[in-house]
């Protein structure tokens, strides 16, 4: 795995009693954050409002298990995973989310919301082994939309392969 020379290797916590919560447009532009979410991701509400949320992507999580969160959430569907994400000066968090879709007066999904709880660490440690081999795999291809697909369906036969039928099956059994 590559070195990311903005990373610097501090892992950064909240507490178990905090939520980081986040509320996006359907474009996953930035249009709410909350105290907690501000103090992790170490940017300002200015730096974050309108902004992509992969503004905290971690370059280490792979590019798979956001495929398949927009994939679920699009079709009105929630999704739960574990994520790494990468606060403004490098430092990086672990994650517990869950995703759902906002939907306006006339049932049309305008956005999306999304809780972040404390991971529990032995799950951490358990996810952790298949987001290497996914993001290995993400990078042995020379194109970047083959290495998706080759991740995407690597993801889908691992998870299948455990017995679940969905990944955030898998994801709630850790």
């Amino acid at each position: 795995m590559a070195i990311d020379k903005h990373l610097t290797g501090v892992e950064r916590h909240f507490q178990r009693d905090e939520i980081i919560v986040s509320k996006t447009d359907r474009q996953g532009k930035i249009l709410y954050g909350n105290d907690i979410f501000i103090k992790m991701s170490g940017f300002t509400e200015e730096e974050l409002l309108g902004k992509p949320h992969s503004i905290i992507r971690h370059p280490h999580m792979p590019r798979a298990v956001f495929k398949l969160l927009w994939d679920t959430i699009e079709t009105g569907d929630e999704i739960f995973a574990y994520v790494l994400n990468k606060a403004k000066n490098g430092d990086h968090y672990w994650v517990f989310a869950h995703v759902t879709p906002n939907y306006d007066s006339s049932g049309t999904i305008n956005g999306y919301h999304s809780n972040r709880r404390v991971p529990r660490p032995e799950a951490v440690a358990k996810v952790q082994p298949l987001y290497q081999a996914l993001l290995a795999e993400e990078n042995r291809h020379a194109d970047p939309k083959a290495g998706l697909a080759a991740s995407f369906k690597m993801t889908l036969d691992a998870v299948r392969g455990l017995g679940f039928d969905a990944y955030d099956r898998f994801v709630l059994s850790l």
